[in-house]
């Protein structure tokens, strides 16, 4: 699976377990559970609605499959 801007939190946390470490620290952030509110959200529609760099979160996921 290639993680993309329209990759969903829910498939990318399914096929690599460990990635729900790099969302985690989005909670305190957000001001909630990203794994409970944001499952079936894109990346991009996630990054979007809380003014996150894209690129950024990208990269972090990316580099934790490599």
């Amino acid at each position: 699976m290639e993680i993309n801007r329209e990759s969903r939190i829910l498939d990318i946390v399914e096929m690599y377990p460990q990635m729900e470490e790099i969302f985690k620290p989005y909670d305190d952030v957000i001001g909630k559970c990203v794994m409970c509110h944001h499952l079936f959200d894109t990346l991009e529609d996630f990054a979007t609605q809380y003014n996150m760099d894209l690129e950024v979160l990208l990269n972090s996921l990316k580099s934790r499959i490599d």
